[in-house]
Protein backbone atom coordinates (compact mmCIF):
# COMPACT_ATOMS: atom_id res chain seq x y z
CA UNK A 1 0.00 0.00 0.00
CA UNK A 2 0.97 3.68 0.60
CA UNK A 3 0.66 7.22 2.24
CA UNK A 4 1.94 10.00 0.71
CA UNK A 5 1.16 13.85 2.41
CA UNK A 6 1.61 17.38 0.20
CA UNK A 7 1.54 20.52 2.26
CA UNK A 8 1.04 23.99 1.25
CA UNK A 9 2.86 26.75 2.95
CA UNK A 10 2.96 30.38 2.81
CA UNK A 11 6.54 29.86 2.42
CA UNK A 12 6.74 26.93 -0.35
CA UNK A 13 5.72 23.17 -0.49
CA UNK A 14 6.82 20.02 1.44
CA UNK A 15 6.03 16.31 -0.01
CA UNK A 16 6.60 13.10 1.75
CA UNK A 17 5.90 9.27 1.24
CA UNK A 18 6.51 6.25 2.34
CA UNK A 19 8.23 3.55 0.04
CA UNK A 20 6.51 0.41 0.20
CA UNK A 21 4.57 -1.40 -2.46
CA UNK A 22 2.39 -5.03 -2.22
CA UNK A 23 1.35 -7.55 -4.32
CA UNK A 24 -0.20 -9.38 -1.79
CA UNK A 25 1.04 -11.04 1.69
CA UNK A 26 3.69 -12.05 -0.10
CA UNK A 27 5.60 -9.66 -2.24
CA UNK A 28 6.36 -6.69 -0.55
CA UNK A 29 8.82 -4.15 -2.34
CA UNK A 30 10.29 -0.70 -2.58
CA UNK A 31 9.76 1.69 -5.04
CA UNK A 32 9.96 6.02 -4.86
CA UNK A 33 6.61 7.78 -5.04
CA UNK A 34 7.86 11.04 -4.85
CA UNK A 35 9.12 11.95 -8.84
CA UNK A 36 10.58 15.82 -9.76
CA UNK A 37 10.00 17.13 -13.16
CA UNK A 38 11.69 20.32 -13.81
CA UNK A 39 11.06 20.99 -18.35
CA UNK A 40 12.59 24.34 -17.65
CA UNK A 41 14.14 26.77 -15.26
CA UNK A 42 11.04 28.77 -15.15
CA UNK A 43 8.80 25.33 -13.60
CA UNK A 44 8.94 22.96 -11.27
CA UNK A 45 6.56 19.89 -11.10
CA UNK A 46 6.72 16.71 -7.86
CA UNK A 47 4.13 14.53 -8.01
CA UNK A 48 2.99 11.86 -4.76
CA UNK A 49 1.64 8.53 -6.18
CA UNK A 50 -0.67 6.01 -5.00
CA UNK A 51 -2.34 3.34 -6.59
CA UNK A 52 -1.50 1.23 -9.27
CA UNK A 53 2.28 1.00 -9.96
CA UNK A 54 1.73 0.30 -13.79
CA UNK A 55 -0.07 3.06 -13.78
CA UNK A 56 2.07 5.20 -12.13
CA UNK A 57 4.83 4.35 -14.38
CA UNK A 58 3.51 4.52 -17.71
CA UNK A 59 2.10 7.66 -16.68
CA UNK A 60 5.50 9.00 -15.80
CA UNK A 61 6.75 7.32 -19.04
CA UNK A 62 4.38 9.37 -21.16
CA UNK A 63 5.31 12.49 -19.23
CA UNK A 64 8.43 12.35 -20.43
CA UNK A 65 7.76 11.50 -23.83
CA UNK A 66 5.48 14.16 -24.43
CA UNK A 67 8.48 16.06 -23.54
CA UNK A 68 10.87 14.80 -25.91
CA UNK A 69 8.49 14.61 -28.83
CA UNK A 70 7.84 18.94 -27.95
CA UNK A 71 11.56 19.42 -28.41
CA UNK A 72 12.54 16.63 -30.96
CA UNK A 73 9.16 15.78 -32.93
CA UNK A 74 9.53 12.36 -34.22
CA UNK A 75 6.39 10.93 -35.53
CA UNK A 76 6.15 7.29 -34.20
CA UNK A 77 3.11 4.99 -34.75
CA UNK A 78 2.03 5.38 -31.36
CA UNK A 79 2.01 9.44 -30.71
CA UNK A 80 2.45 13.12 -32.64
CA UNK A 81 4.04 15.63 -31.09
CA UNK A 82 1.19 16.88 -28.28
CA UNK A 83 -0.31 19.92 -28.26
CA UNK A 84 0.09 19.94 -23.97
CA UNK A 85 3.07 19.35 -22.38
CA UNK A 86 4.23 20.62 -18.92
CA UNK A 87 6.70 22.36 -20.62
CA UNK A 88 3.75 25.28 -22.61
CA UNK A 89 1.02 25.06 -19.68
CA UNK A 90 1.44 28.59 -18.51
CA UNK A 91 -0.51 27.74 -15.18
CA UNK A 92 -0.56 24.74 -12.56
CA UNK A 93 -4.28 24.04 -12.83
CA UNK A 94 -3.23 23.31 -16.66
CA UNK A 95 -0.55 20.99 -15.23
CA UNK A 96 -3.05 19.58 -13.50
CA UNK A 97 -5.44 18.80 -16.16
CA UNK A 98 -3.26 17.24 -18.51
CA UNK A 99 -1.69 14.64 -15.89
CA UNK A 100 -5.96 13.66 -15.21
CA UNK A 101 -6.43 13.03 -18.49
CA UNK A 102 -3.05 10.99 -19.03
CA UNK A 103 -4.30 9.08 -15.61
CA UNK A 104 -7.85 8.51 -17.39
CA UNK A 105 -6.96 7.45 -21.18
CA UNK A 106 -4.30 5.04 -18.98
CA UNK A 107 -7.19 3.58 -17.29
CA UNK A 108 -9.40 3.25 -20.29
CA UNK A 109 -6.60 1.39 -22.13
CA UNK A 110 -6.33 -1.55 -19.52
CA UNK A 111 -9.95 -1.14 -18.77
CA UNK A 112 -10.69 -4.65 -20.35
CA UNK A 113 -8.61 -6.43 -18.80
CA UNK A 114 -8.23 -5.21 -15.62
CA UNK A 115 -11.54 -5.73 -15.34
CA UNK A 116 -11.27 -9.57 -16.49
CA UNK A 117 -8.77 -10.12 -14.08
CA UNK A 118 -10.30 -8.46 -11.29
CA UNK A 119 -6.94 -5.89 -11.16
CA UNK A 120 -7.40 -2.44 -10.76
CA UNK A 121 -5.73 0.27 -12.34
CA UNK A 122 -6.62 3.31 -10.65
CA UNK A 123 -3.97 5.82 -9.20
CA UNK A 124 -3.90 8.97 -7.50
CA UNK A 125 -1.72 11.96 -7.33
CA UNK A 126 -0.60 14.87 -5.76
CA UNK A 127 1.18 17.32 -7.69
CA UNK A 128 2.78 20.52 -6.80
CA UNK A 129 5.16 22.95 -8.17
CA UNK A 130 5.45 26.31 -9.28
CA UNK A 131 5.59 28.40 -12.77
CA UNK A 132 7.44 31.81 -12.51
CA UNK A 133 5.61 34.86 -12.31
CA UNK A 134 2.89 32.83 -10.57
CA UNK A 135 2.38 30.78 -6.24
CA UNK A 136 3.15 27.29 -5.32
CA UNK A 137 -0.31 25.35 -5.67
CA UNK A 138 -1.17 21.93 -4.51
CA UNK A 139 -3.83 19.45 -6.44
CA UNK A 140 -5.37 16.22 -5.71
CA UNK A 141 -5.60 14.42 -8.81
CA UNK A 142 -8.71 11.47 -8.16
CA UNK A 143 -8.51 8.08 -10.66
CA UNK A 144 -11.44 10.03 -12.51
CA UNK A 145 -9.32 12.88 -13.97
CA UNK A 146 -10.43 15.65 -11.76
CA UNK A 147 -8.87 17.60 -9.44
CA UNK A 148 -8.96 19.69 -6.06
CA UNK A 149 -6.36 22.63 -4.91
CA UNK A 150 -5.45 23.20 -1.66
CA UNK A 151 -6.45 26.09 0.04
CA UNK A 152 -5.38 27.78 3.74
CA UNK A 153 -8.26 25.96 5.18
CA UNK A 154 -7.23 22.55 4.07
CA UNK A 155 -3.66 23.06 3.62
CA UNK A 156 -2.91 19.69 3.03
CA UNK A 157 -3.76 16.26 1.05
CA UNK A 158 -3.55 12.54 1.71
CA UNK A 159 -3.60 9.68 -1.00
CA UNK A 160 -3.17 5.92 0.14
CA UNK A 161 -3.39 4.99 3.90
CA UNK A 162 -4.58 8.46 5.07
CA UNK A 163 -6.76 7.71 7.93
CA UNK A 164 -3.90 6.50 10.08
CA UNK A 165 -2.04 10.19 9.85
CA UNK A 166 -4.70 12.50 9.54
CA UNK A 167 -5.03 13.45 13.53
CA UNK A 168 -1.50 14.48 13.19
CA UNK A 169 -2.06 17.16 10.21
CA UNK A 170 -5.23 18.13 11.90
CA UNK A 171 -3.94 19.01 15.07
CA UNK A 172 -0.77 20.43 14.27
CA UNK A 173 -0.79 21.67 10.14
CA UNK A 174 -1.36 25.81 9.72
CA UNK A 175 -0.43 27.57 6.27
CA UNK A 176 1.95 29.84 8.77
CA UNK A 177 4.08 27.14 9.91
CA UNK A 178 7.73 26.75 8.48
CA UNK A 179 9.08 24.73 5.70
CA UNK A 180 11.24 22.23 8.43
CA UNK A 181 7.85 21.90 10.74
CA UNK A 182 6.03 20.91 8.08
CA UNK A 183 8.30 18.55 6.59
CA UNK A 184 8.74 17.05 10.99
CA UNK A 185 5.18 17.12 10.82
CA UNK A 186 4.74 14.97 7.74
CA UNK A 187 7.35 12.69 8.93
CA UNK A 188 5.28 12.31 12.30
CA UNK A 189 2.23 11.58 10.50
CA UNK A 190 4.01 8.89 8.67
CA UNK A 191 5.60 7.23 11.03
CA UNK A 192 1.53 6.88 13.22
CA UNK A 193 0.68 5.84 10.21
CA UNK A 194 3.75 3.25 9.74
CA UNK A 195 3.21 2.02 13.11
CA UNK A 196 -0.84 1.10 12.52
CA UNK A 197 -0.51 -0.13 9.29
CA UNK A 198 2.16 -2.97 8.28
CA UNK A 199 1.41 -1.78 4.40
CA UNK A 200 3.68 1.28 5.26
CA UNK A 201 7.06 1.39 6.03
CA UNK A 202 10.03 3.03 5.39
CA UNK A 203 12.39 4.51 3.42
CA UNK A 204 10.54 7.98 3.81
CA UNK A 205 11.05 10.43 1.72
CA UNK A 206 10.85 14.08 1.56
CA UNK A 207 11.39 17.08 -0.26
CA UNK A 208 10.74 20.46 0.83
CA UNK A 209 10.45 23.54 -2.21
CA UNK A 210 10.65 27.22 -0.83
CA UNK A 211 8.80 29.57 -2.60
CA UNK A 212 9.76 31.33 -5.67
CA UNK A 213 13.77 29.51 -6.21
CA UNK A 214 12.28 26.84 -8.37
CA UNK A 215 14.51 24.18 -6.92
CA UNK A 216 14.42 21.97 -3.91
CA UNK A 217 16.37 23.04 -1.05
CA UNK A 218 16.44 19.50 0.60
CA UNK A 219 15.37 16.24 -0.45
CA UNK A 220 16.07 13.21 1.81
CA UNK A 221 15.58 9.37 2.01
CA UNK A 222 15.32 7.88 5.27
CA UNK A 223 15.94 4.24 6.08
CA UNK A 224 14.19 2.06 8.48
CA UNK A 225 17.44 2.22 10.48
CA UNK A 226 18.34 5.80 9.83
CA UNK A 227 19.56 7.44 13.21
CA UNK A 228 17.46 10.38 12.23
CA UNK A 229 14.11 8.44 11.44
CA UNK A 230 15.00 6.08 14.84
CA UNK A 231 15.41 9.66 16.87
CA UNK A 232 12.28 11.61 15.46
CA UNK A 233 9.98 7.93 16.11
CA UNK A 234 11.40 7.82 19.34
CA UNK A 235 10.53 11.76 20.41
CA UNK A 236 7.45 11.23 18.94
CA UNK A 237 6.15 8.66 20.73
CA UNK A 238 7.89 9.74 24.17
CA UNK A 239 5.47 13.13 23.69
CA UNK A 240 2.64 11.49 22.85
CA UNK A 241 2.89 9.30 26.57
CA UNK A 242 3.79 12.91 28.06
CA UNK A 243 1.08 14.29 26.50
CA UNK A 244 -1.46 11.40 27.82
CA UNK A 245 0.11 11.75 31.38
CA UNK A 246 -0.83 15.06 31.68
CA UNK A 247 -4.69 15.12 30.18
CA UNK A 248 -6.83 15.84 33.48
CA UNK A 249 -8.89 13.74 35.08
CA UNK A 250 -12.69 13.23 34.96
CA UNK A 251 -14.91 14.64 37.22
CA UNK A 252 -15.82 11.79 38.57
CA UNK A 253 -12.65 10.69 39.33
CA UNK A 254 -11.60 14.16 41.63
CA UNK A 255 -14.61 13.34 43.50
CA UNK A 256 -13.67 10.46 44.90
CA UNK A 257 -10.22 11.69 45.70
CA UNK A 258 -11.91 13.95 47.99
CA UNK A 259 -14.06 11.54 49.37
CA UNK A 260 -12.14 9.66 52.54
CA UNK A 261 -13.54 6.18 53.37
CA UNK A 262 -14.27 6.33 57.50
CA UNK A 263 -13.83 2.79 58.73
CA UNK A 264 -16.37 1.35 60.62
CA UNK A 265 -15.43 1.97 64.09
CA UNK A 266 -17.27 -0.17 67.10
CA UNK A 267 -18.66 1.65 69.88
CA UNK A 268 -16.40 2.34 72.86
CA UNK A 269 -17.72 0.39 76.02
CA UNK A 270 -18.20 2.09 79.23
CA UNK A 271 -15.91 0.27 81.73
CA UNK A 272 -18.12 -1.81 84.10
CA UNK A 273 -19.09 0.07 87.28
CA UNK A 274 -19.09 -2.03 90.01
CA UNK A 275 -22.56 -3.05 91.66
CA UNK A 276 -23.54 -3.35 94.87
CA UNK A 277 -23.68 -6.48 96.38
CA UNK A 278 -27.51 -7.43 96.94
CA UNK A 279 -28.22 -9.14 100.27
CA UNK A 280 -29.23 -12.44 99.73
CA UNK A 281 -32.52 -13.69 100.58
CA UNK A 282 -32.32 -16.31 103.45
CA UNK A 283 -34.70 -18.73 101.50
CA UNK A 284 -33.23 -17.98 97.65
CA UNK A 285 -31.01 -21.18 96.20
CA UNK A 286 -27.64 -20.54 95.16
CA UNK A 287 -26.84 -20.48 91.56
Amino acid sequence: MTYCVGLLLDKGLVMASDSRTNAGVDYISSYSKLHVVQPAPDRIFMLLAAGSLSTTQELLNRIQRDLDQSLNPKPSPYQQAPDVTLLNVNYMFEAATYIGQLNLAIQNEHSAVSRMSGASMEASFILGGQISGRPPELFLIYPQGNFIHATDETPYFQIGESKYGKSVLDTIATPSMSLEDGARMCMASLVATARANLTVAPPFEVAIYPTDTLALSQRSKLEADSTELLTMHHAWESAIRLAFRSLPPFSWESAQSQTQVQPIQQPMQQPAQPQQLQEQQPNEALA
